[in-house]
């Protein structure tokens, strides 16, 4: 799903993220950007838990196997 919106971006900043993400548009450029920016917080949100959660498993052989499926 896709949702259309507008946003006043400076320009600058705008023509860095195109051309530092080497998307070809705008749109895929800020979609990158925003995508980014969810993960990191994601990723904080994880960190915020260290040593909050007790793993059985060791995340490392859990990953190995995610990646060899």
């Amino acid at each position: 799903m896709c949702v259309r919106t507008t946003l006043d971006i400076d320009a600058e900043l705008m023509e860095e993220a195109v051309r530092l993400s080497g998307k070809r548009t705008k749109a895929a450029a800020v979609e990158e950007a925003l995508a980014e920016y969810v993960r990191l917080r994601r990723e904080e949100a994880l960190l915020g838990l260290r040593g909050r959660l007790r793993l059985e498993e060791d995340w490392r052989e859990l990953r190995e196997a995610e990646i060899g499926e």
